[in-house]
């Protein structure tokens, strides 16, 4: 695996958080200066932001990876996502390494449980999920 652990689970993390941001959102505790659909309003437009800020640094994150450990982000939601074993790793990683393209970060983003995906694939390969303190990837860091 080209991609550093620890750069898998910053970015498990981010998915976790971006995935839960309308859980985060916390409801007004008194409307009465507005009406509810004032209320509705300003909540949405503050989710957006704040949905905004770290769906950038997902983006962010993923697309300024080198495309081999972008690949490896793609094999271990798929090692994940299918229940294989460890000595699958190769064949999945050719495979998506052969499913390559420009919109990983868009990929990942769009499917369902992502953190949880890439985090059942760190286990497959016998690495856990270190995600205590993350600071963002650094790029060029040691290989796992």
């Amino acid at each position: 695996m080209s991609i550093p652990v620890d750069t898998v689970c910053f970015i498990i993390e981010k998915l976790r958080e971006y995935d839960s941001r309308d859980m985060l959102a916390e409801p007004a505790e008194d409307p009465a200066p507005l009406d509810s659909q004032d209320v509705d309003a300003l909540r949405e437009r503050e989710n957006e932001y704040e949905d905004a800020a770290v769906l950038q640094e997902l983006r962010t994150a993923i697309d300024d990876l080198p495309e081999d450990q972008q690949i490896d982000l793609v094999a271990l939601t798929w090692l994940g996502r299918d229940n294989c074993s460890a000595s699958d790793w190769p064949a999945i990683r050719q495979e998506a390494a052969e499913a390559h393209n420009a919109r990983t970060a868009d990929y990942l983003l769009g499917m369902s449980m992502a953190s949880g995906l890439l985090e059942e694939g760190l286990s497959t390969l016998g690495f856990s999920d270190k995600r205590a303190d993350l600071a963002p990837p650094q790029q060029g860091g040691n290989a796992s």
